[in-house]
């Protein structure tokens, strides 16, 4: 073999390791969450992501027609299967857009259900989530990844 096909050769298995990889971390990571149940329904509010591990979770939705329920904010509470409360996070809600979606990430243990209002004013007691940064876009994640790559390369 000339050392074009070797090279051509270790990209493709390079390449093959790479996905092979990325696919079973996100099958990996994704099946440890277990859908989480909603203790109320709000009319302009669409949840279309709820789910929690042990230690954290992510809420994901939708609010619609946010003109009516301009200056306020989202509060999203989460209880365990007992009904204690875990804590709760906040999400501002912006008038100018028709829709907003919105995403919740959180680190809390054992979370059974959520519950979804809308307040005039955040509560600034104790009893607030660890709400975790945001996820990183699958270009992040591959910038990230070719950079540790020619790092350590």
């Amino acid at each position: 073999m000339s050392t074009m096909q070797k090279i051509i050769v270790w990209v493709l298995i390079l390449i093959g390791v790479f996905i092979l990889s990325d696919f079973l971390i996100n099958v990996g990571i994704n099946s440890t969450y277990k859908d989480i149940a909603s203790k109320n329904e709000h009319p302009q509010i669409v949840v279309y992501q709820a789910d929690a591990t042990y230690v954290n979770g992510r809420i994901r939705g939708l609010i619609k027609n946010t003109k009516e329920i301009q200056d306020k904010y989202l509060k999203i509470e989460m209880y365990s299967k007992r009904d204690t409360s875990l804590g709760e996070g906040y999400i501002e809600i912006e008038p100018e857009q028709e829709e907003q979606a919105f995403e919740l990430l959180f680190k809390a243990t054992d979370v059974a259900s959520y519950k979804i209002e809308t307040v005039n004013e955040k509560n600034q007691q104790e009893n607030k989530l660890e709400i975790l940064p945001k996820e990183w876009t699958k270009p992040e994640v591959l910038l990230t990844t070719a950079m540790m790559f020619l790092i350590f390369w």
